[in-house]
């Protein structure tokens, strides 16, 4: 509950930040809510004592505050759900979601978006901002109901002391209340991993890109079943957590309408002896048509509040990951070129929840100024090579060094601002050309000859030619933009890699993969070129991850890796005369092509 109370106060001051207005408007209307219902009780109690005393005057004067009263209290009621409202709306899209967007955007690795407890944890949080929010309010709500609470027990308690006996037996529905809403909260988690998968089912059957394999394979009825079966297995343990939540409530309410029936029948027994007066009945019955309502208003506030540990719980999980693994900013900023190189001692790396090592004992250096090619076959950990280098992963053993300095110790922003890479799943940003190819640097977004330069880099020219504007034209169909072909969107991100003029490390990680045998000729001799010219200007190294063979022959190195072991390296002619892994690979595709 501490760590509640903390996100609720930080939660406060964020909305206070924000909105004062309806912050500061909200906290009045609470309060109000708190003296309205005891100035009702007790101006409706004066108008009765003072008209059986014959106090016209009074019994009047009376009788306009309980109405002032009243329609203060229906007034103030509803002004408050519409404050609160806006001020959780406001905070949770404004504040809390960019917040969630951008814990998950500015971690230096990539390894959380690939643990499956962190993703389940998302998909609760994501779309929680609100709620977030609405949960502090629903706090403050419980403490102002329960206010009111006290309030109409002591005008009870000034009828009979017994009677304050029905505080405690408030708090059952409360305490049952939270043990239903426990289950829930852990059904919520525990589901959320069939959940993401169903919403992933059901993106495939409705997206453009899956929908025409789908259709030619006749996998669309297989489809709907699968999610129909996720959505099943994921909905019917949170029904059955509601079914338990119902029965705790009904359990927790039942018991305190019998302790408030038994209380009524107390005071009317007492009242039916003389030890009263009729304003006292009146106050009474005013009092308890509105006692329901105060324990279920303070119930509910106080059940919302801890109903939102189902978001409050994963938000905090997220915060300290976060925490724990954002790396501070680091002093240490790689040399203006390399001299000597970038040195892989005994590396391994084995991916998060699994017993599979994608790394093992690698050792080898990249000369500066080198074009290193990395190949082999599918799975034997070329992709994983690279995102080390470009510390979306760091080693589980082994050191990275740079210029004999350890990657590690580097400041990763400083290192990713001189690093550019092209890589095999690459971005489709849905804005204009001229930013999806300007976001390869941002210092030059603005910058159309150096994007224009960027797109003659990537052989690119003509789909700036056939665009109706240009560098202006919006691309992407399912924002009513222009959309491109596989061929171009992988152009484009070429162009994007090719923005940076002084990287020290540049990575083509399967770069023409989407292209035709021409086009791709052309791109690798262009890059060739580039690579060389980057090489004299910084000692730039080029890592090129190709299943392509005959587009590697001229690279300075190759490394053969086959399932995550370094198996051979070496020059293309070197590697021929081995008559090795790489040899006998490079036949079969040389023989391949022939045949075609």
């Amino acid at each position: 509950m501490r760590r509640y109370i903390a996100l609720w106060a930080e939660l406060f001051r964020m909305s206070w930040r924000r909105v004062p207005g309806l912050t500061a408007g909200a906290l009045a209307a609470l309060a109000g809510q708190v003296v309205t219902v005891a100035a009702t009780a007790l101006t409706l109690r004066a108008v009765v004592n003072a008209t059986s005393r014959g106090a016209v005057t009074a019994a009047v004067l009376s009788a306009i505050g309980a109405a002032v009263a009243y329609a203060l209290m229906l007034v103030v009621q509803e002004l408050t759900d519409s404050l609160i409202l806006t001020a959780s709306d406001q905070v949770g899209r404004l504040e809390v979601h960019p917040w969630v967007h951008r814990e998950l955007a500015t971690l230096d690795g990539l390894e959380h978006l690939e643990r499956t407890d962190y993703l389940d944890r998302v998909t609760v949080v994501r779309k929680a901002g609100g709620r977030l929010v609405g949960g502090m309010w629903s706090a403050l709500r419980s403490v102002s109901s329960l206010l009111r609470l006290v309030v109409t027990l002591l005008l009870l308690g000034s009828i009979s002391p017994w009677l304050l006996l029905l505080l405690p037996a408030a708090a059952i529905p409360v305490v049952c209340d939270r043990r239903g809403l426990r289950a829930i909260t852990h059904a919520e988690l525990a589901t959320a991993e069939p959940y993401r998968l169903q919403q992933h089912l059901f993106d495939l059957a409705t997206r453009p890109a899956s929908g025409k394999e789908i259709r030619v394979s006749g996998a669309a009825s297989d489809i709907v079943r699968r999610q129909a079966a996720a959505w099943d297995s994921a909905m019917r343990r949170r029904l059955n957590a509601q079914v338990v939540a119902a029965a705790w409530k009904l359990a927790g309410w039942t018991l305190f309408t019998a302790a408030f029936i038994g209380g009524l029948v107390l005071v009317v027994h007492r009242t039916a002896q003389g030890h009263g007066t009729v304003g006292d009945l009146v106050l009474l019955v005013t009092v308890a048509a509105t006692f329901r309502q105060t324990v279920q208003s303070a119930v509910d506030s106080t059940t919302t509040a801890a109903g939102a540990g189902q978001y409050i719980e994963p938000f905090l999980w997220l915060r300290e990951y976060a925490a724990q693994h954002s790396a501070g900013r680091s002093p240490r900023e790689p040399a203006p070129r390399l001299t000597r190189g970038i040195e892989l001692e005994n590396v391994s790396y084995t991916y998060p929840g699994t017993d599979r090592q994608a790394l093992t004992n690698i050792s080898v250096t990249l000369p500066a100024g080198s074009i290193v090619a990395i190949v082999g076959e599918y799975g034997s950990g070329k992709t994983t090579l690279v995102k080390m280098l470009c510390k979306f992963y760091g080693p589980d053993g082994g050191h990275i060094l740079v210029d004999g300095e350890n990657l590690d110790k580097i400041d990763t922003a400083a290192w990713r601002a001189r690093s550019t890479a092209a890589f095999q799943d690459f971005g489709r940003f849905h804005t204009t050309l001229a930013n999806t190819v300007g976001l390869g640097d941002l210092a030059h977004l603005e910058d159309r000859d150096r994007i224009a330069d960027a797109l003659r880099e990537a052989a690119a020219d003509d789909i700036l030619e056939q665009l109706p504007a240009g560098l202006d034209t919006l691309l992407g169909r399912e924002l009513g933009g222009t959309d491109l072909s596989e061929g171009q969107w992988q152009r484009s991100a070429l162009a994007r890699a090719s923005m940076r003029t002084d990287p020290l490390l540049f990575i083509l990680d399967e770069p023409t993969a989407s292209l035709d045998a021409p086009s791709e000729q052309a791109i690798f001799q262009r890059y060739m070129k580039r690579a060389r010219d980057l090489a004299t200007r910084t000692g730039a190294i080029t890592v090129i991850v190709s299943h392509r063979f005959s587009t590697v022959t001229g690279a300075d190195l190759i490394l053969v890796l086959e399932k995550g072991h370094l198996s051979e390296r070496g020059t293309h002619a070197e590697l021929m005369d081995i008559g090795g892994r790489y040899a006998e690979l490079y036949g079969i595709q040389a023989h391949a092509y022939r045949a075609s």
